[in-house]
């Protein structure tokens, strides 16, 4: 982390210093052509430096301004997209939905089945259904970590089609084994899903047209990880216990 010295310069300031620097080594020149005097110009470029070199803060003061900036801006464009894709976050037909499907607030998450973090905030996920009976559930299978992740969104939407998605979804989080395909049947078998039909609606083209369209919605969205909670229009990246998730609903509930 990048430690800032307690008696930095404000940034306010350096524009101030350095248009003072300027005017000092120039006022020995009074016509318009003084700036591009080579001599000028040298002298101008060494005071700077000079400056530079004594005030190190004073760079790293400008970065993260930058950065915050940066930040500020990003946020404002996320919140802009995050309205303007209200529909296909809450009402995408191919995304699974638990909890209460007429509830009065929705939390999406955008997840990965081998994703540690995900499987850290599972939990949370469902207990807060348990907790609140307002709250509406969507899943956007997001699979970021190579092929075994993408054949396990293919098997909980496969899930989905035989309307077990939320035990199948709970069931494969909780598991500590590779995803396999024997460890997807297997799973499928325990909760009780039809394992040859489940097999056979694996390779099911429409499910790559479901997480193609999590892609491309996650992208606009700048979600590059997961898990990636939504509420309204409010994203908070990472993993969040129940409280946090909680928190997050009441904040978006009260206009905060």
């Amino acid at each position: 982390m990048i430690q800032v010295c307690a008696q930095a310069l404000p940034f306010r300031h350096l524009p101030v210093l350095l248009i003072a620097i300027m005017v000092a080594g120039c006022t020995s020149l009074n016509d318009s052509s003084a700036v591009s005097d080579p001599a000028s110009q040298q002298t101008l470029d060494k005071a700077i430096e000079q400056y530079l070199r004594t005030h190190p803060e004073v760079i790293e003061q400008s970065l993260q301004a930058l950065e915050i900036k940066r930040e500020t801006e990003e946020r404002a464009r996320q919140k802009v997209a995050l309205a303007n894709r209200q529909k296909e976050l809450l009402h995408d037909p191919g995304s699974p939905v638990s909890g209460n499907p007429n509830g009065e607030v929705t939390l999406v998450e955008f997840f990965d089945y081998r994703c540690g973090f995900c499987k850290r905030a599972a939990g949370a996920v469902t207990q807060l259904q348990k907790d609140d009976p307002t709250v509406r559930v969507v899943y956007k299978d997001f699979p970021i970590l190579g092929e075994p992740s993408e054949w396990a969104a293919r098997a909980a939407l496969s899930a989905n089609a035989q309307g077990k998605h939320q035990a199948f979804h709970e069931a494969l989080l909780a598991s500590k084994n590779e995803m396999t395909k024997d460890e997807l049947l297997r799973v499928a078998g325990d909760v009780g899903l039809d394992q040859k039909r489940f097999e056979a609606d694996m390779t099911n083209p429409e499910w790559q047209t479901v997480i193609d369209r999590n892609r491309a919605l996650a992208r606009e969205l700048g979600i590059s990880g997961t898990p990636g909670f939504i509420v309204g229009t409010e994203l908070v990246p990472g993993a969040l216990d129940v409280k946090g998730l909680k928190d997050l609903i009441a904040r978006v509930k009260d206009g905060k």
